[in-house]
């Protein structure tokens, strides 16, 4: 149904706002950047159904706008865009095709409501026609509207609007140094969590109960990272084999919250829960990361379906080839956004603001950011227009901001290179560490950088050890149980005949693959968790832990899990009514206490390595396990051990009244061989004398109180273990003999 045309409205903001029109009149501005379109329709819909068009007779500067009177919030809405078909020049319109806002709020609806195929009609092109390598080419005519989700228009102040739940939130503001993340997914999180009630489990309202924070606060993690929150789609092949997109990472609506994790609506609603979740993190003491997907979207490549912004303007928003029929793809998954041109800008950095303005979050971590740092001509620079605009932004500047520093395009892999303000992934960290654990290392130089702070990556640019993410896991690939478990990866049930997912895990499965009875390699398996887990917290950088790893969680050897909506994907609570597990959390949050309660573990700046006065003692020095400094030929020597003595004298930083803030000296020794080794602590001056904090050798975890060594003495150092022993002065021995 043709309703009369929209009100001239205004162009900004694009999207939908709820204001007051021509004397007072109550309604909403609709604006959308349509560059060469010929036409906009804006669609309205009732809540039987019934969609009514409305012409926007308004253009200014490609923005195309209108004001309707009395639509408030709750209504749902799309455009049909009308312009030339024309794939042979990237020219993809079609009005036949109800598109979603790239502006909207909230999206109620699903593009596969009943679970099966994406239907022929959400398609541009006639999907299925008989000579498919010119499918693309066909003009499909068929109305997609009742195939499609929809917008919803949002108020600010409406119940589940942008402002619902933001009183009193006040944000953690954690420094960089001080910072432990923690990434997680919404859903998979709370749903088998025995404290979250059933009918909020998956969900933002779940994450925000305290069963589920209580869980964070007691590990001591200062930040969540939620995998993707943005209005996301099911892609057609997944459907067709019973799965679906698990993980999130198919962006199509960048200022939506995925309506799929909301418990309390999807009509505007999941703003104001979405909010009340942050809220209740914030209160918590933890901050909101999001991992944002601005490098591709849900419409895949040419044979992919039209849902938003192929169908608004395909050349404006896509990087094509030079055959523009087909697309640049430097995210292996059909698609690229063109982040050179301003309008594309526009929308990312928007959202952005949109999420922490806003919805209050406080940083963000770029999935396959060097893909927005192409510019015009595809390579990757670090003066592009996109990391500019970040850059100089008086919002986006100030959030934590993390690069993942890789696409799958030439040219693409930028670990170290980004510029301040961004930390990055360190894959360089992942890779050294869990070598080192299952015996592969050749040497141990690469280990000694990413454990003092990647200072061969980061020691430029003013930057510091804090720009390193360091991660053993993330949710791509095996959980930390599993790379202890598997030597390969076993993703059958991912329907791809095992060929998805990576080779490359630098796993070892301790003696036997997958689960067993066999007590010594369940035991083994436990001890080298430990290690892991100590190395990894006790590295200067930034930790990152992923949810369930410090309870051991598995998904059965499945390294690719990105489809498993179910108990694979899903942490198990109930591996914490097993003493061995609940112990291993127990090791993660003791870890984490000394982690925040001394500063030599989360130093800001890079260790000198150079010798202070009087005594020679350096802030940062690496010993063999005869008790002497490494020298260069021993970086060079295969070795399964090392001690690293983190110096707390003289640190590079001062209290918030510019006193110097000095800390305990600790040794830390690592052994990753399978036999007992003899090792030498260093006598004076790198102490008086040892006293062990930490052994992971141990199930309990509890080191046996006041067990002290004197420097120069061999302990037996256990096979594959971390021992955290601090430094003893002349005066703490006189005093523990007082």
């Amino acid at each position: 149904m043709t309703g009369p045309a929209a009100w001239p409205g205004s162009p900004q903001p694009l999207g939908a706002r709820v204001c007051q029109g021509p004397d007072g009149v109550p309604g909403t501005n609709f604006a959308l950047w349509a560059g060469g379109a010929e036409a906009v329709e804006l669609c309205l819909f009732d809540d039987d159904g019934t969609e009514v068009r409305h012409a926007l007779a308004e253009q200014t500067e490609e923005v195309w706008h209108g004001f309707v009177p009395g639509v408030l919030p709750g209504r749902r809405y799309g455009y049909r865009v009308h312009g030339r078909w024309d794939p042979w020049t990237g020219a993809r319109w079609n009005p036949a095709k109800l598109l979603l806002d790239p502006y909207a709020r909230a999206v109620d609806g699903d593009f596969a409501p009943d679970g099966g195929p994406l239907p022929a009609e959400v398609y541009g092109h006639v999907r299925d026609w008989p000579q498919q390598h010119v499918a693309d080419t066909v003009r499909d005519e068929r109305d997609s509207a009742p195939y499609v989700p929809k917008g919803v228009v949002v108020g600010d102040d409406a119940p589940g609007g942008p402002t619902d739940g933001r009183a009193g939130d006040r944000r953690p503001g954690t420094p960089w140094a001080e910072s432990v993340i923690y990434e997680l997914h919404v859903r998979g999180f709370t749903m088998r969590h025995p404290g979250v009630p059933p009918e909020l489990r998956g969900t933002y309202a779940g994450l925000a109960h305290p069963a589920a924070v209580e869980h964070l606060t007691r590990l001591g993690v200062t930040a969540v990272e939620l995998l993707p929150v943005h209005q996301f789609a099911h892609e057609d092949h997944l459907l067709r084999r019973g799965l679906r997109n698990y993980w999130g990472y198919n962006s199509i609506g960048y200022f939506a919250p995925h309506a799929g994790y909301a418990a309390t609506g999807t009509r505007g609603q999941q703003v104001g829960e979405f909010r009340q979740m942050v809220r209740a993190l914030h209160t918590a003491g933890i901050e909101v990361i999001l991992d944002v997907v601005y490098n591709h979207t849900a419409e895949a490549g040419e044979l992919g379906p039209t849902l938003s912004l192929r169908g608004i303007d395909n050349r404006g928003y896509y990087r094509l080839q030079q055959d523009p029929r087909r697309y640049a793809d430097f995210t292996g998954c059909g698609n690229t956004l063109q982040t050179v041109r301003p309008h594309v800008l526009r929308l990312i950095t928007d959202s952005l603001r949109y999420w922490v303005t806003e919805m209050g979050v406080d940083g963000f971590r770029f999935d396959l950011a060097s893909a927005l740092a192409r510019t015009a001509t595809h390579g990757v620079d670090m003066l592009s227009p996109f990391l500019a605009a970040i850059a100089q932004d008086p919002v986006l500047r100030r959030v934590k901001l993390i690069a993942e520093p890789w696409d799958v395009g030439s040219g693409g892999y930028q670990v170290g290179a980004f510029p301040p303000p961004w930390a990055e992934w360190n894959d360089r960290y992942r890779d050294a560490v869990r070598d080192f654990w299952r015996g592969a290392l050749p040497d141990v130089r690469d280990l000694g950088y990413r454990l003092s702070g990647s200072s061969d990556l980061y020691g430029h640019g003013s930057r510091g050890p804090c720009a390193s993410v360091n991660f053993i896991t993330a949710h791509d690939g095996f959980t930390l149980r599993d790379l202890v478990s598997y030597d390969r990866k076993h993703n059958e049930d991912n329907g791809e005949g095992n060929r998805d997912g990576t080779h490359d895990n630098r796993s070892w499965n301790s003696g036997a693959e997958g689960e067993t009875d066999d007590p010594d390699i369940r035991a083994l398996r436990r001890r080298r968790l430990r290690g892991l887990l100590a190395t990894l917290l006790l590295s200067t950088g930034v930790p990152m832990l992923v949810a369930g790893d410090e309870m051991g969680r598995t998904q059965g050897g499945n390294n690719n899990a990105y489809c498993q909506d179910n108990a694979t994907g899903w942490v198990d609570w109930s591996l914490l009514d097993d003493p061995g597990w609940q112990a291993l959390t127990d090791l993660t949050a003791r870890l984490i206490r000394l982690r925040r309660a001394h500063p030599v573990l989360r130093r800001p700046a890079f260790f000198s390595g150079s010798a202070r006065p009087p005594d020679g003692v350096r802030d940062l020095a690496w010993f063999t396990p005869r008790g002497e400094e490494m020298t260069e030929s021993d970086w060079y020597a295969p070795t399964t051990a090392l001690g690293v003595h983190l110096s707390g004298r003289d640190l590079p930083q001062r209290d918030p009244r510019g006193a110097p803030v000095t800390d305990d000296t600790f040794l830390a020794l690592l052994h990753a061989g399978p036999a007992p080794l003899s090792f030498t602590l260093p006598g004076p001056p790198w102490a008086a004398g040892y006293e062990l904090l930490l052994d992971t050798a141990r199930e309990d975890q509890d080191a046996p109180p006041g067990v002290r060594y004197a420097a120069g003495a061999s302990i037996e150092l256990p096979e594959r273990s971390v021992l955290l022993l601090r430094a003893l002065t002349p005066a703490d021995l006189r005093q523990k003999t007082e």
